[in-house]
This record gives C-alpha cells, sequence and structure tokens, in this order.
C-alpha cells in the first residue's frame, strides 16, 4: 500500500502511465481535474480559481498573494484526504511538493518525447510547430517559477524525485513495471509512515480553514500536528485570533488535543 504522485511537462503523455499503474496495482487514479472540482466544492472556490492558484505565480497588483496560497492550501487539504487511505495515483501539478515529507510517497518524474509533446499541442490547437515549441517553453517556465514561488526549490531538481523515466525511450508498459518493482519494495505504507500523512491532513486542513476565514490573519499563526495532537504559535498580539483557531482545529477529524505553544512546553 502506498501512494504514487506523476510529474511531468505540458502535454507530457503521462495519462497511459497513470493509466497502467491504477490497473496493474489496483490502485485508484485521482487527476488534477477530478481534485479540484472536488476541491471547489468543499472550499467553496472555482476550479478555474484553484487551478489558476495551482499553476500561476501571483500578478503584480496581488501583492504577496495570500489568495493564491490559500488556495493553494485547500488544493493540499483535499488532496492529503482523499490519498489517506493509500493505494492512490495522483497524476498532477506538484503532488510530490504537495504531500512532501510522506515516507510512503513514490514521486516519480515521468521525461516525455519531445515530438510527442510537440505533436499533441499541434493537434489540439491551430498553433504551426514554431509556435508550438514556443508555448511549451512558455508553459513549462511558467510551472518552473511557480514551484520556485511557492516552495523555493527548482522544479528539475533530481532530489525532488524519487524515480525518473523516459518515455523517449521506454515503452509505457515498461516504464510501468519499473514504477510497480520501486513501490512494492521500497516504499510500502508502515504506522509511522501513515501518522505522518494523517498529521499532514490534520495541518493542511486546519490551514486551509483558517485561510478561509476573513477574522482570522492566516499567516501570523503557525500550526502544527503531530500524533493528532495540534499546537497552535502566535505572538501576544494575535491571541484572539488564535483562540479562534484552536475551536476551528478541535472540529477537524483526527485531532485529538489542541493547545497553543506556551501549554505545550
Amino acid at each position: 500500500m502506498a501512494i504514487i504522485t506523476l510529474s511531468r511537462g505540458t502535454y507530457g503523455g503521462v495519462k497511459q502511465v497513470a493509466e497502467c499503474l491504477s490497473e496493474r496495482l489496483g490502485y485508484g487514479l485521482l487527476t488534477r481535474e477530478e481534485l479540484l472540482t472536488a476541491c471547489a466544492q468543499e472550499y467553496d472556490a472555482t476550479p478555474t480559481q484553484l487551478e489558476s492558484a495551482l499553476m500561476q505565480r501571483p500578478g503584480f497588483l496581488e501583492g504577496r498573494g495570500l489568495r493564491r496560497l490559500r488556495y493553494i492550501a485547500c488544493v493540499q487539504a483535499a488532496l492529503a484526504r482523499r490519498v489517506q487511505g493509500d493505494n492512490m495515483v495522483y497524476l498532477g501539478q506538484a503532488g510530490h511538493l504537495l504531500l512532501k515529507g510522506v515516507p510512503h510517497l513514490l514521486r516519480v518524474r515521468v521525461v516525455a518525447n519531445v515530438e510527442h509533446r510537440i505533436a499533441e499541442v499541434m493537434k489540439r490547437t491551430d498553433f504551426t510547430r514554431d509556435r508550438a515549441i514556443q508555448y511549451l517553453g512558455e508553459m513549462d517556465e511558467e510551472r518552473d517559477n511557480w514551484v520556485k514561488w511557492v516552495y523555493g526549490v527548482d522544479y528539475n531538481d533530481p532530489t525532488n524525485f524519487d524515480l525518473a523515466v523516459n518515455l523517449a525511450r521506454l515503452s509505457v508498459a515498461r516504464a510501468c513495471t519499473i514504477v510497480i518493482d520501486t513501490v512494492t519494495q521500497d516504499f510500502q505504507t508502515s504506522p509511522e509512515a501513515q501518522q505522518v500523512l494523517d498529521d499532514l491532513a490534520i495541518t493542511s486542513e486546519i490551514r486551509a480553514r483558517m485561510g478561509l476565514d476573513p477574522e482570522i490573519g492566516d499567516e501570523r499563526i503557525s500550526v502544527e500536528a503531530k500524533g493528532g495532537v495540534v499546537t497552535i504559535s502566535a505572538d501576544t498580539r494575535h491571541l484572539a485570533e488564535a483562540e479562534k483557531v484552536k475551536e476551528l482545529a478541535r472540529r477537524i477529524p483526527g485531532v485529538t488535543e489542541v493547545r497553543t505553544a506556551a501549554e505545550a512546553r
């Protein structure tokens, strides 16, 4: 039992790999579109707003982009909840970063054939070959800049992934076999690993709910869940808001205790 995230470039042709893994492992398959639709229903946003937050940096007039960051927190919360039961393949933007730190998460980078990517763009648009190449470059650059803005890392850094498969040299079936061999041997769930995921689901859910409450300055309050115990930290100027967060946290499934950082000492 494990979780697999598949990351790729725009029009990377990775859907076949995801479907192959889902079928052969008996895992569920969750796409970005499905996740955003469910997330929009849960957090009173539109899929368009969530997708924009998940793919683009804030514009000049958006300042620090707090609204986008709050939408990202909602997506992270929705994703964490959906993979808590394991046996899931996620095909979508930045899944390996949204679930960062989960021990039984296999982060796969799928490298696509460049000619395939160009052909896919031309098939779905009226772009010429040169325009398709330019478009792919622009999309890849925007994604890379988004990752740096949110997570402060280089999207193409190989240390962000556990495994890379190159579809320019491997068939989908062979790539699928390599991923299956890796996940079954090295990424099975343990009770300790499950607790890490459960705590991530709790923390991200609280952060998402905080961001949606106009009376809570969420950027001034930190939240940490460990073993189901939630610790809230805030300076003396924001104690009233911290109390609201405590009440909010108590309503989150999986929370066993809520305390402030002062009470934890």
